[in-house]
């Protein structure tokens, strides 16, 4: 029955259709993409069994689409009648054109005059023989809707959407997965009696009972009342086995539940590069204790996303994220537990930093992202520090190798709309002989954000996070936590004279900001691999503005060294995450009644 509906009213009164929306909303769907400012619309309906996509000119008379789609019917006819006699069947009778495509608004007939940009309203209706379409101008539309590959029990499915016309967190989500008996046969997306319901989340959570089961999303566009159409997604695999306890799970005991201002949950982590992880040095040399399918990035996706999410931080700074990472996983993931982020490439090594913030608490007011190198030779306020590096021909090479690069965001306090945070993230050059190097890059750096403090937000406190590269002991974190370096420190001349700037050459270093505090304290290691271990990741605050309330403590040792070292099936990094409370000092807290 309700697939001759189209047919039946098409035979109902003009007058009926002018009144009644309701059977108008049980009509077939065209849609129309039609923007202004652009040359071109879409018009997109199925027909026969098939999907029907019309490029046309804005600004064509609607007579020649209407003669368009009658001729490609006729077409369709002729083509089917000659399949039924080369088959020796009987075809029908004489093809029948057509005459009634039409499309009416308001229940009367468009003038095939009227420009393509005009007669495709919402609401109009169109005619092909004896079947109605509803058109649906501009309606909400997934342009990209994407499952991932890999499935886990107990890790969060979160699909990549985009929507047009309409907005993600509007739509409506409804999982299914097969049932076991149907796995083998491989069901299809259209078979009936196949599909259980699971969940109407937009993540979902799939648990042991679903291993060896398919997904399916029907996920269908909205922006308040308007409704596009849906999409059906088919999950690639089945459902597979978690690892089981991972080295994060004990450390969301602490943060089950989301901060209430003035309290602020900030997050850093070296997430590992993929375009790290998969060398051959990798697998070889630095990581050969970890199992070669744990290494896979998307094994160790399943595994981050699970983890920050179980975190409900409200700024979240990691490094080493790929540009395809950053697009296609972390930033779907993390949109769905309802932070925005900003991403800053590395040009040379294809993988950078990305900061999340959390959109109930704040909102990004600006950006102010620099390459290091550039900025010491581009920028005059480091022309002191470039003439001392520059009397050091090796210093100044390795220097203006590096495509080093710091990411500051201004965000503003949605509780406090006076107030401002500034968020700094960065990752440091990693040679264990390249302390020099790393003294530039904080010069430059600690520069850069002080100039944004004082030019764009003023006053507004600091919280620096990263991978410095840099123990407790060195120049870098003395010069963060003492707001000087004098140029005797050992680390000018760690790497050995030709990789350094030299007593004689070299020059006191002089933090703009006031003393930083390292959050989290002074930890055994933040990185723990089989040739090394020690603390390589920070969370640094200016006291006088912000309070340490809750460290989040680090895995237990024996976890951590479950699988020798990181990473590993239970942990997806050679980092381990570090996350703490803040809060705003008392004295900067304004009134709120």
């Amino acid at each position: 029955m309700l697939n001759r509906l189209p047919a039946l009213v098409s035979l109902l009164p003009r007058r009926l259709l002018n009144s009644s929306t309701r059977l108008l909303s049980w009509m077939e769907a065209a849609t129309v993409r039609c923007v202004p400012g652009e040359s071109k619309l879409t018009i997109s309906f199925r027909l026969d069994g098939s999907n029907k996509q019309m490029l046309r000119d804005q600004d064509e008379p609607l007579g020649k689409v209407l003669a368009r789609i009658s001729n490609g019917v006729i077409k369709s006819q002729n083509k089917a009648k000659k399949s039924k006699k080369s088959r020796g069947e009987t075809p029908g009778g004489a093809v029948e054109v057509p005459g009634l495509v039409k499309l009416y608004l308001g229940g009367e007939e468009v003038p095939e005059t009227v420009l393509n940009s005009e007669a495709w309203r919402d609401g109009a209706v169109l005619q092909v023989g004896a079947v109605r379409y509803s058109v649906q101008r501009n309606a909400p539309t997934f342009t990209v809707a994407e499952l991932p590959s890999s499935l886990l029990s107990g890790f969060p499915v979160c699909p990549k959407l985009e929507v047009e016309f309409g907005a993600v967190d509007d739509s409506e989500f409804t999982w299914f997965k097969d049932m076991p008996s149907s796995v083998d046969g491989g069901p299809s997306v259209d078979q009936e009696g196949v599909w259980s319901e699971v969940s109407r989340e937009r993540v979902f959570v799939p648990s042991n009972q679903d291993i060896g089961c398919r997904l399916r999303l029907r996920c269908t566009p909205r922006d308040g009342t308007r409704r596009g159409l849906p999409k059906d997604l088919l999950s690639a695999g089945a459902v597979e086995a978690g690892p089981g306890v991972c080295t994060f799970d004990n450390r969301h005991a602490y943060t089950r539940r989301e901060t209430s201002w003035p309290t602020v949950r900030v997050v850093t982590y070296n997430v590992l590069a993929d375009v790290y992880a998969q060398t051959e040095l990798s697998k070889t040399v630095l990581y050969p204790y970890c199992a070669s399918y744990a290494l896979q990035l998307d094994y160790r996706q399943n595994l981050i996303k699970k983890e920050l999410a179980g975190y409900h931080g409200d700024i979240v700074c990691l490094q080493e994220v790929d540009k395809g990472v950053f697009t296609d996983s972390l930033s779907p993931a993390m949109d769905a537990f309802g932070m925005g982020g900003v991403y800053k490439i590395k040009e040379k090594q294809h993988e950078g930093l990305a900061t999340f913030y959390r959109r109930s608490r704040f909102r990004l007011l600006s950006r102010h992202d620099i390459t290091l190198s550039e900025a010491l030779t581009s920028d005059p306020a480091h022309s002191e520090l470039l003439q001392t590096v520059s009397e050091n021909d090796f210093l100044r090479e390795k220097m203006m190798k590096r495509s080093t690069v710091l990411q500051v965001s201004v965000l503003q306090d949605l509780h406090q709309s006076e107030r401002r945070l500034c968020v700094a993230n960065t990752h440091l050059y990693w040679h264990p002989k390249g302390s020099s190097v790393r003294l530039v890059q904080m010069g430059v750096a600690l520069k850069h954000l002080s100039h944004v403090i004082k030019e764009v937000a003023p006053g507004a406190p600091v919280i620096f996070c990263g991978d410095f590269n840099s123990t407790p002991s060195s120049g870098v974190v003395q010069l963060l936590t003492e707001a000087r370096l004098p140029r005797a420190h050992t680390d000018w001349i760690s790497g050995g004279s030709e990789d350094s700037v030299g007593v004689s050459v070299g020059l006191d270093l002089v933090s703009p900001l006031p003393p930083l505090l390292s959050a989290c304290g002074q930890l055994d290691y933040t990185n723990y691999v089989g040739g090394f271990q020690g603390c390589l990741d920070y969370i640094f605050i200016q006291p006088e503005t912000m309070q340490v309330e809750q460290v989040i403590p680090l895995p237990a040792h024996d976890e951590v060294t479950t699988y020798d070292a990181l990473p590993s099936v239970a942990h997806p990094s050679d980092h381990i995450a570090l996350v703490c409370d803040l809060r705003w000092a008392p004295d900067l807290l304004l009134n709120t009644s």
